[in-house]
């Protein structure tokens, strides 16, 4: 079933699977986006929380591969978020070129917060699904993504 506000354009119509993706997707970004404004978070930045929630004190390479974001979109993230107060980025003791990042109490102030979020933002998406259908749906969208990483470098 196809929703009229997120009818596929003529160009995309061999693509629905795709435009459906796309729409969703920024949906979803938005609606999380404006969940984290509300924590005075931009998004992403909640990925390297929830990476240091997990394993505090890890180097900014270990989180860069953590969150699949780009170097340059980390290390501004880490900027704002050591400037907000919410962690430290320290040369490590075994190579002064190596920055340790490490949350502060306000940072890890956040981890219920970012927890509850993303819950209610797991209990809007579901609403409307089953139990079956939200295996279903995770159980694809791994698939495509992993279909995209494997193949998606083909022209």
């Amino acid at each position: 079933m196809t929703h009229p506000a997120s009818a596929p354009p003529s160009t995309a119509r061999d693509g629905r699977l795709s435009y459906a993706i796309f729409v969703l997707a920024r949906t979803h970004r938005g609606h999380a986006a404006a969940m984290l404004r509300a924590m005075n978070l931009h998004p992403g930045q909640e990925l390297l929380l929830m990476q240091l929630f997990d394993r505090d004190g890890q180097t900014q390479s270990e989180l860069l591969e953590g969150v699949g974001l780009d170097h340059s979109t980390v290390s501004k993230s880490l900027r704002r978020m050591q400037d907000a107060g919410l962690l430290t980025r320290e040369p490590a003791e075994h190579d002064r070129r190596v920055l340790v990042v490490r949350l502060t109490d306000a940072g890890r102030a956040l981890r219920a917060p970012i927890a509850d979020m993303w819950r209610t933002l797991e209990e809007i998406s579901v609403r409307e699904l089953t139990a079956e259908q939200i295996e279903a749906f995770t159980a694809s969208a791994y698939t495509i993504e992993q279909s995209i990483r494997t193949h998606g470098s083909q022209p």
